[in-house]
C-alpha cells in the first residue's frame, strides 16, 4: 500500500470553493477505486495550503485509478471547476509507504 499525499497552494479568498472541490472528490476518489483518508482545508495557520490524503495498492494501481478517474463524469467536472474558479495554484504529490507499523523500539 502506497499513500498519496497532495500538498495545493489555493487562493486563500477561495477556501470555500475548495471545500467543495474536496466535497466532490470524496464521491468520485472511492468510486474510481482509491482508498480516500480524507482532505484537509486551512483552518488555522497558513490560509494558503491544503491537503489531499489517499491509499492505492501500487503504482501501477494509481495510474489505472487516474485513468478512471480522467473518464468520471464527475471527476472530469470536479477538474473543470478548480480550473474555471482557479482555486488551486499549485499542486505538488508525494508518495510515502507506511514506516511506522509494526516497528519495534
Amino acid at each position: 500500500m502506497i499513500t498519496c499525499f497532495i500538498r495545493y497552494h489555493i487562493d486563500p479568498a477561495k477556501r470555500e470553493q475548495f471545500i467543495t472541490y474536496a466535497r466532490n472528490w470524496g464521491e468520485a476518489i472511492p468510486r474510481c477505486g482509491a482508498e480516500l483518508v480524507g482532505y484537509y482545508a486551512p483552518h488555522e495557520g497558513s490560509a494558503t495550503l491544503a491537503y489531499g490524503v489517499y491509499n492505492v495498492g501500487s503504482l501501477a494501481e494509481y495510474e489505472a485509478y487516474r485513468e478512471r478517474l480522467a473518464a468520471d463524469p464527475a471527476g472530469r467536472e470536479n477538474y473543470e471547476f478548480a480550473r474555471r474558479e482557479r482555486l488551486i495554484q499549485r499542486e505538488d504529490r508525494a508518495f510515502l509507504k507506511l514506516a511506522s507499523s509494526g516497528v519495534v523500539c
